[in-house]
């Protein structure tokens, strides 16, 4: 390791550290730990800026100015009386429905999507039962995270792994990753019942007051909603389609809010002061930290490092792909580790299959190179509840939780997300060792 990369890593630790103690605020640190790196002179500003993901940065800042357009009208608040009249009023159940819509939609849109649609409306409704509303927040980060993994759309790291492979398909990451994510999920929705369901119990006296309620009374302007509501469903679409049309999701959110306002008459700087800008500058800092750890070559250093631990083992290969890219993960953004982990990966690939003995390059792709795409997919994505700032979905979700008086601290989340990420791991390990070895 040179001494770039240790003054850079140190850097990193110690800002990590004081976003974790929370002593100071997160997005201070971030931003002035990107500051001393600069001031050592191991990156330059523009090198900082150049490894913001804007596409990031515009996902959250257009999904905000939609959630804040809708909001005005009331639509959420009817939600979330309607779903609550469909539980009967039963804490439980209502929270296991929004688990499941939560890993369906980020697997259909994108799990920063969908917990910035989800929010507003889970604390509501826990609100309206009045049952906690922490451990539900968590909980449905954890599901965005764990449903994201099952396509190709559902999370960054696998449109990268995607498009660097050159051969992985969509319905590839479906036919390989849904089930492995599918099993994740069944098994941590039963967990969260049996560990959760006495906190969601819900009085008989707010039950009935419930039942009785009209939920239409809750559109305070249905004029502005019918105008939103068309935008909204081609924003989703947008969202859906992102992919074929080959446009970015971020560009989709911006553009969306913009044209939602627009048509719903709304003005622009009554939009931008609802954005959690604390939440965008936070990306911010953490991008140019870990772009620094990039530069510097700490992340390539990590990856031959493990790599010569296998001594050309390739199913020891996956496993320590699969594990250290979850622990990775949940330490630093997932974007860029898997940026680094493709080049590495596909140059022993062909040390592989010459070992192997095979030569056929669909034979290649199929036994060699898949089990290590797959394996680098499954860590990545589900390393990212390992804590607070392991995955964007988090963050995001912490963020809107402190604004409505439901703090997320940075151990409450790891009590619940670290446990989950091990037992996801452990249920990818056997997957890996059955399918492909």
């Amino acid at each position: 390791m040179t001494t770039a990369m240790l003054e850079v890593s140190i850097i990193f630790i110690i800002t990590y550290a004081l976003i974790a103690s929370e002593k100071i605020d997160k997005t201070a640190a971030a931003i002035l730990g990107a500051l001393v790196i600069v001031l050592f002179e191991h990156a330059s500003a523009g090198e900082l800026f150049a490894k913001i993901d804007l596409n990031v940065i515009f996902l959250l800042g257009g999904m905000m100015m939609v959630v804040s357009i809708l909001a005005r009208t009331g639509v959420f608040e009817w939600v979330a009386v309607v779903l609550a009249q469909q539980s009967k009023g039963y804490g439980m159940p209502i929270v296991l429905k929004f688990l499941l819509a939560t890993a369906v939609l980020s697997a259909l849109l994108d799990n920063v999507t969908t917990v910035i649609l989800m929010a507003p409306i889970t604390i509501l409704v826990t609100q309206i039962l009045e049952i906690p509303t922490v451990p539900v927040l968590i909980c449905e980060a954890i599901f965005s995270n764990i449903g994201g993994t099952a396509t190709l759309v559902g999370d960054p790291p696998n449109i990268v792994i995607g498009s660097q492979s050159g051969f992985l398909t969509f319905n590839d990451f479906v036919v390989h990753l849904a089930p492995c994510a599918g099993i994740v999920a069944a098994i941590t929705f039963v967990l969260v019942y049996f560990l959760l369901r006495k906190r969601f119990r819900v009085a008989d006296g707010i039950r009935a007051r419930l039942m009785v309620a009209h939920p239409e009374k809750a559109i305070i302007d249905p004029k502005t909603l019918k105008r939103a509501l068309p935008v909204f469903f081609l924003i989703i679409v947008g969202f859906v389609m992102s992919h074929t049309l080959h446009l970015e999701p971020g560009l989709i959110a911006l553009t969306g809010a913009m044209l939602m306002a627009v048509v719903c008459r709304v003005s622009i700087p009554q939009v931008l002061e609802k954005v959690e800008w604390g939440t965008i500058f936070f990306f911010v800092g953490l991008f140019m930290l870990i772009g620094a750890l990039e530069i510097v070559g700490v992340f390539e250093f990590l990856g031959q490092k493990m790599l010569t631990l296998t001594s050309g083992n390739l199913l020891l290969t996956a496993m320590i792909v699969l594990w250290s890219s979850a622990f990775l993960s949940a330490v630093v953004d997932n974007i860029p580790l898997v940026i680094a982990m493709m080049p590495l990966l596909a140059s022993l690939i062909p040390s592989f299959a010459a070992a192997a003995g095979i030569t056929d390059q669909a034979l290649i792709n199929e036994r060699i190179a898949s089990p290590l795409y797959w394996s680098l997919a499954l860590g990545a994505c589900l390393g990212g509840n390992g804590s607070l700032i392991g995955a964007s979905a988090n963050v995001v979700i912490a963020q809107m939780g402190n604004r409505n008086k439901c703090p997320i601290t940075f151990m409450g989340f790891t009590r619940y997300g670290f446990p989950m990420m091990l037992i996801s791991l452990v249920i990818s390990t056997g997957y890996v060792w059955l399918r492909y070895f």
